[in-house]
């Protein structure tokens, strides 16, 4: 199962994963407000959350990007018996990561991202280490900027890492922020997780394609035959 982070819905985000319905069978939900689903009001991790156990079944592989990355952590944590494993990609939980400068540094600028959706959405971009898109946005990136804006924050997140213990854990990371290579540190530590660090698709290392796809593969390979 893979579960989107902000902005993008599931068929943007996970497009390179595509190859991967060769070997596994994907389930792609796109979380409530994004696209072709209407917008609403708020964005809530602990809502999202709540709302992606229906999709949990004995057995899954839990991958989440990003702000889907937070959300599959408290969803794993919340139903540890129906996943079989847990990767998340950079997952903006700084609350994990309190007190680290860059993690400071990023909630402190953070919270100056003002101006009207596209604005918004533009400098989030560049405080996350994410490419910018052509200009003007296309409907479902404005329906996406709009949900950014209504999102709570990340790092308001109590994560339950207690609740994992058991579960196979792979953190990955891009290599191009401090603030998350924090969290993703203290993911690995905490969680006893692998580790992998794959550069050159900043925030989105799924981005990469056969790169990442193949050591995503490995990982669930590896927990399939245990």
């Amino acid at each position: 199962m893979l579960v989107h982070g902000s902005v993008a819905n599931g068929e943007a985000t996970w497009a390179a994963q595509r190859p991967l319905a060769e070997q596994f069978e994907l389930v792609v939900p796109n979380r409530p407000g994004f696209p072709p689903g209407p917008e609403v009001e708020r964005v809530d991790f602990e809502a999202d959350a709540t709302w992606l156990e229906c999709y949990l079944e004995p057995g899954t592989h839990l991958v989440g990007q990003s702000y889907g990355g937070v959300i599959s952590l408290l969803a794993a944590a919340r139903r540890p018996e129906l996943v079989a494993s847990l990767t998340v990609i950079e997952p903006p939980a700084f609350a994990l990561a309190r007190g680290h400068p860059a993690a400071e540094a990023f909630i402190e600028r953070a919270h100056q991202v003002t101006g009207d959706p596209e604005a918004y959405l533009r400098a989030f971009l560049d405080l996350v280490g994410s490419p910018q898109p052509a200009h003007p946005l296309p409907p479902g990136l404005l329906q996406g900027a709009r949900m950014l804006i209504v999102e709570r924050p990340p790092w308001e997140a109590d994560i339950p890492l207690g609740a994992l213990d058991g579960v196979p854990a792979l953190v990955v990371s891009g290599a191009h922020s401090a603030a998350f290579d924090a969290v993703c540190d203290v993911l690995e530590e905490r969680l006893g997780a692998e580790r992998a660090v794959l550069p050159g698709a900043g925030h989105s290392p799924q981005r990469l394609g056969e790169a990442f796809n193949e050591r995503l593969a490995s990982f669930v390979m590896k927990q399939t035959v245990a």
